[in-house]
């Protein structure tokens, strides 16, 4: 269901193995929770301080029912009413699995196809000040 990889510097892909699992997993159950049905894929793309996790087969079949009646507008509604409600959810997930914080989080929906995609920007890594000798 999950597949996850980081890009390289050098356009390269490589699995990056539990964290990307990890927050992909996450979402995917997150979202079954809010909305009774996760979707069936999910990616989790991980570069310097963004996260991105791209995901496909999102709509719940009550919400396929609306679009094939030309509600499309609804639909996206209340997909956004589910990422306010969840957006608390999510942000500590990521926190929490990769150990940072994140300074922004933004998610759209799309509907044909069926792609959701989630971005975590994440704060700047602190790092100590260098020592000084007196």
């Amino acid at each position: 269901m999950t597949s996850t990889h980081t890009a390289r510097p050098n356009g390269e892909r490589a699995h990056t193995g539990s964290k990307s699992a990890a927050i992909s997993n996450m979402i995917v159950q997150t979202m079954s929770e809010y909305t009774g049905r996760g979707p069936t894929k999910a990616r989790t793309h991980l570069l310097d301080e963004v996260v991105t996790v791209v995901l496909q087969d999102t709509l719940t079949r009550g919400e396929r029912s609306l679009v094939h009646e030309g509600r499309e507008d609804l639909v996206l509604d209340m997909r956004k009413g589910f990422q306010v409600a969840m957006r608390h959810d999510f942000v500590a997930g990521v926190e929490e699995i990769l150990g940072r914080k994140v300074a922004a989080f933004m998610s759209d929906n799309h509907i044909e196809p069926d792609v959701a995609v989630e971005v975590f920007v994440l704060a700047s890594e602190q790092r100590a000040a260098p020592e000084r000798a007196c």
